[in-house]
């Protein structure tokens, strides 16, 4: 099951269940390498009429901040998405959801939980030869919202699926994210009624929820001033038929009824074009800080949102719809005063998929990576790539984004900086070969 939990966490998506061996490869061998994982003391929350994709209880999680803070992390977990009997069930592993068996009450002590993010978990891991390094977010209290209805904790539907192969009996399935999350929030609101700092992330479909839900937290949560990351997740503009997402979004408009959703968002907000949400929260909410984080060579999300609608559906042509699309979004977030972006090229963790999860290793970005000259390779001759402009990690964008209220704007051009690193040669084998068990 932690194997699973995790793959959830680092692949985005549900895996079959991992042998006992395999289970403890992925927590030994991770642990070792990353000194980050919390041992905070959580509360179990269960509210009334909240659910699973399964129908069993959803749980979320609350952590006190030990010096009385008054910031706030609303944390979205991610793990993939499922509009179908196969993508629901789990039977189409990698390109399904997370949990689809429900929560178990230690939740929060399962490796998942523990190692899922440094923002929540304070600080960006300790590594060999590799101090931590605290974060802007150290001691804030924290609502963590595990995942496990497949709809990037927005959808409003119960729908029965049909097993295609006609093996399995129909599978009913509650879409019910949106219900989870705005009896979270509301709960959030009454346990901590004056929030100076309000954060709302997540990664993958947990960054899509950071977009698409945090109209309704700011709104229920009012703090003083509010703060949103996406971290890989982002709804792309999508306005005609033609446009490469509007197939993804079609099918998920449809079988989560956002429809329902969507008629509670403002007129900023074109229910007819999904990635208006973009629009709609800058111009709402003028004072917040906001961002967006990704990789361009992202080659997780990109597979959900082209791989099962388009054609050729290889891998270069997958990342070249998704380099399309990011385009396109940068140039709208450049509409906005209070948006910021922060998207670096490639890492060979992951398959470049996330930009907060597990370590910042490789987590940074540069405008002007270019190739070094002649005489630029001799203090490092392994590194064919030079930052020619400032090199900021992902910890020093947060503490400018967040501290500084700063507005940071870095789209990294094509490069292999990371690819070409001697620690990232030795760190993201062990991760990824962990991660498969």
């Amino acid at each position: 099951m932690k194997n699973h939990l995790l793959m959830g966490l680092l692949a985005a998506a549900a895996v079959p269940a991992a042998t006992a061996q395999a289970e403890v490869l992925v927590s030994g061998i991770v642990d070792v390498l990353v000194d980050g994982g919390n041992n905070y003391t959580w509360q179990k929350v269960e509210l009334p009429g909240t659910k699973c994709g399964n129908g069993s209880q959803y749980k979320f999680f609350v952590h006190r901040s030990d010096t009385g803070s008054q910031n706030l992390l609303f944390m979205f977990e991610g793990g993939g998405a499922c509009w179908d009997y196969d993508t629901c069930s789990g039977r189409a592993g990698l390109l399904g959801a997370a949990n689809p068996n429900g929560l178990t009450d230690d939740y929060m002590q399962q490796f998942t939980a523990k190692y899922v993010s440094p923002i929540v978990n304070g600080a960006d891991p300790g590594l060999p030869f590799r101090s931590r390094k605290d974060l802007v977010t150290k001691d804030w209290n924290i609502v963590y919202m595990p995942y496990c209805t497949g709809d990037v904790h927005v959808g409003n539907n119960a729908v029965t699926y049909t097993d295609p192969t006609g093996v399995e009996p129909p599978l009913t399935w509650h879409h019910s994210g949106y219900t989870n999350s705005i009896a979270a929030a509301n709960y959030a609101k009454a346990q901590f009624p004056r929030v100076n700092k309000l954060l709302v992330t997540g990664f993958s479909a947990g960054g899509t929820a950071t977009a698409a839900g945090y109209y309704f937290v700011r709104k229920a949560i009012n703090p003083a001033r509010g703060y949103y990351i996406n971290d890989s997740g982002p709804i792309y503009l999508a306005a005609n038929v033609n446009d490469r997402s509007r197939a993804l979004h079609d099918k998920i408009r449809q079988s989560w009824n956002l429809n329902s959703v969507f008629g509670q968002l403002p007129a900023s907000f074109d229910q007819n074009n999904m990635g208006t949400i973009n629009r709609m929260v800058a111009t709402e909410f003028p004072g917040d800080q906001l961002a967006y984080t990704a990789y361009t060579r992202d080659y997780n999300y990109s597979r959900f949102s082209y791989e099962r609608f388009h054609t050729p559906n290889d891998q270069e042509s997958v990342l070249s719809y998704w380099k399309q699309d990011q385009d396109r979004l940068v140039a709208e977030l450049n509409l906005y005063n209070n948006f910021s972006y922060f998207i670096p090229h490639s890492r060979p963790i992951n398959v470049s998929h996330c930009s907060t999860i597990i370590t910042f290793v490789g987590a940074h970005a540069c405008q002007k990576m270019e190739k070094k000259r002649w005489y630029e390779y001799v203090s490092e001759p392994w590194q064919s790539w030079k930052c020619n402009s400032e090199f900021v990690p992902m910890d020093t964008f947060l503490s400018r984004f967040i501290n500084d209220n700063q507005r940071i704007r870095i789209y990294e051009p094509a490069n292999g900086f990371n690819d070409e690193d001697p620690g990232m040669g030795i760190l993201a084998p062990l991760i990824n070969g962990a991660l498969g068990g």
